[in-house]
């Protein structure tokens, strides 16, 4: 899998600890820009959908796995039995 190349904060392998560190810069007035709260909450979603993706990713290589054995074992069987 490729990696994401940027010089921002999320520089790096993008992981959901990674997300909920991310510490956006604020704005001088504090008036301009996007409210924290909203930025924080949006940071958290993604961390869990991310978390998410990788558990399933996860689960999906390991069936994956598990067939290749069992396919492997068959063939094994297929080959003795002739």
């Amino acid at each position: 899998m490729a990696t994401y190349r940027s010089r921002n904060a999320l520089a790096g392998p993008l992981t959901p600890d990674r997300l909920t560190a991310v510490d956006l810069p604020r704005t001088s007035l504090g008036r301009r820009g996007y409210r924290p709260d909203e930025v924080d909450a949006l940071l958290h979603r993604l961390a869990y959908e991310l978390n998410e993706r990788t558990r399933q990713l996860d689960h999906a290589l390991a069936e994956n796995d598990r067939i290749k054995r069992a396919l492997r074992s068959w063939q094994a069987d297929m080959r003795k039995a002739v």
